[in-house]
Order: structure tokens, then sequence, then C-alpha cells
């Protein structure tokens, strides 16, 4: 029990400090490592039927390939691009994902500016998507085209999707952000409630595709849920998704409704094809919740 905790820690809960330096992590309000009132059911898989490889040349740590059993006599594909977590968890939610997929799973390890900086080069974003063609055109025979274009990150991996929508936007066609959207305060450290600011700055590109998907016709999704974590040092994912609310002019409303794994629904707000999901808890176990259920909130994407 404690090394899965441990590991739980590691993956996800302490990645998720925005870091002037990738050295040095920020500290913040320490929060529970346990929690018995919801179930927090897992995703053990380690055994897939379908196609994986990796591609080792173009960053700095290799990008894992999953190409399912069901999709690999297609030659359409989704491509899902997720970062940051757990690669059996993202093959499992391609197993059960409504279409054909195809997934590529980038890990940089702690902290959001590691993602963000691996995108500093602007033609990195093209050439990892032609390197996954001609890749899996080796592998399956078929030239596959790309219908749709996801990005999905869990806690720190909101980072490389922050640079990819203010670099690409009009090459991605949805988004999935999994418990992970943060900013600094302003002064650094100064809640709200003693009279803090937001940097809003940082939710920049992410309010401009929210406000794109909210329209009726658009083309674009998006989906943002969040537990109720409350960092203390740097803005939660709480009063992220409140900001971008805010700015929306739409809010919250409560619910009471069992998730996926257990996890408990407490809000929602939805407009058009951007929604904002909320649910309950503030411990470890919780935020990794998010990550596990991401094959449920690939499918949810799909149906905005």
């Amino acid at each position: 029990m404690i090394r899965v905790i441990i590991l739980a820690l590691i993956l996800g809960y302490s990645s998720t400090f925005p870091q002037e330096d990738s050295s040095k992590v920020a500290l913040q309000n320490p929060s529970p490592m346990v929690d018995y009132t919801r179930k927090h059911e897992r995703i053990f898989e380690t055994k897939f039927q379908g196609i994986s490889f990796s591609i080792d040349s173009l960053t700095s740590k290799p990008i894992e390939i999953y190409i399912p059993k069901k999709s690999q006599k297609r030659s359409k594909f989704d491509l899902v691009i997720h970062f940051h977590g757990n690669p059996n968890i993202v093959k499992y939610a391609a197993d059960k994902y409504n279409g054909s997929i195809i997934a590529a799973i980038l890990n940089l390890g702690s902290g959001s500016k590691r993602y963000y900086n691996q995108f500093e080069d602007s033609t990195l974003f093209k050439r990892i998507i032609d390197s996954v063609i001609a890749k899996t055109k080796y592998k399956i025979g078929v030239k596959p085209t790309l219908k749709k274009v996801i990005l999905t990150g869990f806690s720190a991996g909101y980072g490389a999707i922050k640079k990819l929508l203010e670099t690409h936007s009009e090459d991605i066609d949805a988004v999935l952000l999994l418990d992970g959207l943060h900013a600094s305060y302003i002064p650094d450290r100064k809640v709200l409630s003693e009279g803090g600011k937001i940097d809003s700055s940082a939710f920049d590109a992410f309010l401009r595709f929210a406000l794109e998907a909210s329209k009726e016709k658009s083309a674009k999704k998006f989906l943002i849920t969040h537990s109720e974590i409350f960092p203390g040092t740097f803005v939660s994912t709480t009063e992220a998704t409140d900001y971008i609310l805010s700015k929306l002019k739409m809010r919250r409303k409560p619910i009471l409704k069992w998730g996926p794994l257990g996890m408990q629904q407490l809000s929602y707000a939805r407009k058009n094809h951007f929604m904002i999901m909320g649910f309950a808890g503030n411990s470890a176990p919780d935020h990794m919740d998010h990550l596990h259920a991401i094959y449920h909130f690939l499918n949810k994407l799909l149906n905005l």
C-alpha cells in the first residue's frame, strides 16, 4: 500500500508544481496521502494485444506509441497525444476508445515547465505527427489518415498542452485536461483569501480554446476535470476553472453523481463543446483517479 501511495505522488501529485527551476520543487500545503471515502479503483492492465513501439529521436524521452488490435485494419485514425502518466493506463483507454485510434504517450518527469519547454521548437509538433504517420504505415502496411488530433494531459502534462495551444491551436481538434491546470499567485504564494490575485496570463491559450469550443458550430472540443486539491502556494485546478468560467460568463451547476472508478462528481458546467467536471477529494488518491479514468473521459470528450 505504501509503495502504491509513493508511486502516486511521484507520477502525479508532486509533479503539478509550477517551477522557475525544474530542479527546485516549490513547497505546498500538505495534503492527505490516503483516503477511505471513495473507492479509488485502479487500472492494472499490463498485457495488450495491440502494436507497441517507440519514437526515440525527437524528444528528450521516448514517445511510446500504441495501436489497438481493433484499429489495425483501419486507414483513418484519431491521434491522441497524452502527456504525463503510466503508459499502460493510456493503452487501456485506447482499447476502450469509441473509434480508431493511435495513442502517443510522452513522459518527461516532474514539473509542468519540462513539458512546456520541450515544445519551444515550433517544428517539433509537426515532426512528431509525421513520424507517427510514417512508423504506423510501416507497422500496419497502410498510410494512416488522421481524422482528429487530440491532446490529453494529466497533472503536470498541461504544460505541453499550454505551449501547443499557443503555437498550434489551429492543428488541434480537441483537448482533455485531467486535474492539471495551474498558475502562480500575484504576489507569489499569496492566496486569494489573503488578497492575492491569479496570474491569469497562464490561462490565455486555454481561454481562447475554451471560447472557440463553446461556440455552437465549432469543431473544437474541450473537457477539463478537476479535484478539490488546494495546493496553497499556487493556483488550484478549482480556482483555475473558476477563472475560465467567469471569463466565459458560465456558471457551475451542483450535482451529486457517481463517476468512473468510484469518483464522486460535485459539479459541472457546459456550453456547447466545452465542459468542466468537478469531483470530490483533496488527497493524492483523488488526484490519481483522474488519470486512471482517462478511458471514460476520453470517450466523454468525443460526445461533447
